[in-house]
């Protein structure tokens, strides 16, 4: 199976399409621009909800769900939201269907025209403001610390299995607060569980910082930013925490009366992680042999394949396969025991290995006999064996031993291709190589905007926890406060 994925090398797009193909993950639907999320890569998706939902509960989150159906009229209060989102709306202007005259399928019932046109929500921050002026009124009903898990609309012309298409689903988390202060620390913490989470579970190393004016979210102050590196040295935006600063409370009349029973208007924050990540795991982590899963995501860590000869060896490996499953399920590590006999070891091998499965456990008669198992690594593709006694306790460190090297694989990967670079003219013939480029900028919207016409490169984040040296901009030469990070970017 691994033989008909293109390789990498020669055509990085084409393998990553084939594979989340191949590798059972996700197709596109009857409806343009829409997917399918196949049982294997749903699996994976609700690795990643179960994770993120625990820790945004964790630092005091609650879910709660609104409206898919927007308001016009809402999207119209907010400025700069509009013009960030007008012409990705999907708009809903009937609501009923008729027989067509001639008799030939259905047609809009010219009659069943709404008052007003409902928008298929983008982003929510407008109905879920409109929503919060109905429940505060003091400091005593603040702060609301809401997260929904959704599906959004945004239309798309050019797409691409989970990286970018017309419906995605996503989580997004909308507070609202009583201070500057308060709203700023929780888009700085959301950004700090981003992060961790992405480290940690995901094995992407990631960048922490602050988005340019020109790519800020359309409505908000500010606009943190966690950005990762694709192995064809191309960024991808893993996720953003946004500072809204009291915009939408002010749109739509959100205030309370606090301490000092003075009125004032909300603050807000908002952020959000989409089905992108899985194309960001994809990305980040596998080869030409298929995908390549950080044990902590996989949708399960340990596949054990028995080869037998006859009913009666397959009876006793099943046995001691079943001690062995139990165990390691016991410790909290998911387990399948392949014994399905329409498909011989060889495919099955290749098939986990196409899948990404951390650790393949091979026991035939021969290992029953002398208390050992065949281990297989997906990461690094190499088998040893390995006696039967404390075989869990040996799985358990090397699922761990995985995860750290896959994270290590990719953080050395992001350090060879990262580079300092002074002047423009280095800067095309750089960028052409691909990684992530620390360079200085002035700091205005007009050469940001140059760059990007003449070499396709944005500026993914200015780091938070990065080099604060100040010089002068590698395109006009004016002064620069700090070098920031350029990259071309999906």
């Amino acid at each position: 199976m691994a033989k008909e994925l293109t390789s990498r090398e020669e055509n990085y797009s084409q393998w990553y399409n084939d594979l989340v193909i191949k590798a059972d993950l996700a197709e596109n639907s009857a409806v343009r621009g829409c997917m399918v999320i196949k049982p294997y890569g749903y699996a994976i998706w609700e690795k990643i909800q179960a994770e993120l939902d625990r820790m945004f509960k964790e630092t005091g989150h609650v879910n709660a769900y609104f409206p898919l159906f927007i308001p016009k009229s809402f999207l119209s209060k907010e400025a700069e939201h509009v013009d960030g989102f007008a012409k990705e709306c999907a708009v809903v202007t009937h609501h009923r269907l008729m027989a067509s005259p001639d008799g030939k399928g259905l047609v809009v019932d010219p009659e069943a025209k709404l008052e007003e046109e409902l928008i298929v929500r983008p982003t929510s921050e407008t109905i879920i403001w409109n929503t919060y002026k109905g429940w505060i009124q003091s400091y005593r009903d603040l702060p609301i610390l809401c997260n929904q898990w959704a599906n959004v609309v945004r239309w798309e012309m050019r797409t691409r299995l989970f990286l970018r298409t017309t419906e995605f689903l996503w989580q997004e988390g909308h507070t609202a607060h009583a201070t500057e202060a308060d709203a700023l620390e929780e888009t700085k913490k959301m950004l700090e569980v981003y992060a961790d989470f992405a480290e940690r579970f995901m094995a992407i190393p990631v960048i922490k910082g602050i988005k340019s004016a020109n790519e800020r979210f359309a409505g908000a102050l500010e606009t943190f930013c966690i950005e990762a590196l694709m192995q064809d040295g191309k960024a991808l935006q893993a996720g953003t925490s946004h500072f809204l600063g009291q915009n939408f409370a002010k749109a739509f009349d959100v205030t309370f009366m606090d301490k000092s029973n003075k009125l004032d208007y909300v603050w807000a924050s908002s952020w959000g992680v989409s089905t992108r990540l899985i194309g960001a795991l994809i990305m980040s982590h596998s080869d030409d042999n298929g995908l390549v899963l950080p044990p902590n995501l996989a949708p399960f860590q340990v596949v054990i394949v028995p080869i037998y000869k006859n009913e009666e060896q397959l009876a006793a490996i099943s046995e001691k396969v079943n001690e062995i499953t139990a165990k390691l399920r016991s410790m909290g590590i998911s387990v399948k025991f392949d014994n399905n006999d329409n498909k011989k070891p060889g495919w099955k091998f290749a098939e986990y290995e196409l899948k990404g499965v951390p650790v393949r456990l091979v026991m035939g008669a021969r290992d029953l006999e002398n208390g050992t198992l065949e281990v297989a690594r997906r990461d690094t593709m190499t088998k040893e064996t390995v006696s039967l006694q404390n075989i869990e306790r040996y799985i358990s460190g090397l699922l761990k031993e995985i995860q750290i090297n896959i994270f290590q694989k990719a953080l050395d990967y992001r350090a060879s291709v990262t580079r300092e670079v002074n002047s423009y003219d280095e800067f095309k013939v750089e960028i052409e190589k691909g990684g992530f480029l620390l360079c200085h900028w002035d700091g205005t919207p007009e050469t940001e905007e140059r760059v990007k016409e003449e070499t396709k490169a944005t500026i993914r984040c200015i780091p938070l926890n990065g080099d604060t040296t100040p010089g002068t901009c590698m395109v006009t030469g004016k002064p620069s406060v700090q070098r920031v990070i350029f990259a071309r970017a999906y």
